[in-house]
């Protein structure tokens, strides 16, 4: 099997879908830490804008090939290693899927990742206090969360996880977003569903072995 290199942080929610995945589908990798925030952000050195021209993680190298965008990666492995599988077979339920993943990496994510709120917190575009910061965190979190627990409250598609009883690829986008919404502690008892899945999917190796305190460049005290 050919050698796969994730450039990785372990507080990306992004990256963190991209260890999901690889752990679903079982496949053993190496990680390479690109720290976000020291020195100024080492995904801002040439170093590794040489590997991803935008600057952001995760990448994903596999024989020569780079992959950005944490939803091409997810694409990309389950099409080169097929089973266990993070989509359903039905062409209508992999477009449910993709809907719920989509909602949380189109929707929700971009509108409270580093890059935005590094530009929210600076002084030279007014410097948005923390009160009002974290009502603009928690009112995308919750817009988007409401979206989703609907379909997952009303799709008979949901069961134990986002599809059905086995974990998969709206599964591995969900987890992180719950992630730092818990972290920025925002109030999620709207979310009973989205709870009960993440509980759920959170004892799984896959989930627990991609936990960001559980990465080589964890930083926890």
């Amino acid at each position: 099997m050919a050698e796969i290199l994730l450039y990785d942080y372990w507080r990306s929610s992004a990256a963190y879908r991209v260890r999901i995945a690889l752990n679903i589908k079982g496949l053993r990798y190496q990680q390479r830490s690109v720290h976000l925030v020291r020195d100024g952000g080492e995904q801002k050195k040439s170093e590794y804008l040489a590997v991803n021209p935008q600057g952001l993680v995760p990448a994903l190298q596999v024989d020569g090939l780079t992959i950005t965008q944490s939803l091409a990666i997810l694409e990309w492995l389950e099409e080169q290693y097929p089973q266990p599988a993070l989509l359903p077979v039905q062409a209508a339920e992999r477009a449910w899927v993709r809907a719920l993943a989509q909602i949380v990496a189109a929707d929700i994510h971009p509108l409270n990742n580093l890059r935005v709120m590094s530009w929210l917190k600076d002084d030279a575009n007014g410097a948005m206090d923390n009160k009002t910061f974290m009502q603009w965190y928690h009112h995308w979190i919750k817009a988007g969360f409401r979206v989703i627990e609907s379909q997952l409250e009303n799709s008979p598609f949901s069961g134990l996880c986002c599809y059905g009883d086995v974990p998969g690829y709206a599964d591995a986008c969900l987890i992180p977003q719950m992630y730092n919404a818990e972290r920025f502690a925002c109030d999620l008892q709207e979310f009973p569903r989205i709870r009960t899945i993440t509980e759920y999917c959170r004892k799984l190796p896959a989930f627990l072995n991609a936990l960001p305190e559980n990465q080589p460049d964890a930083i926890t005290s």
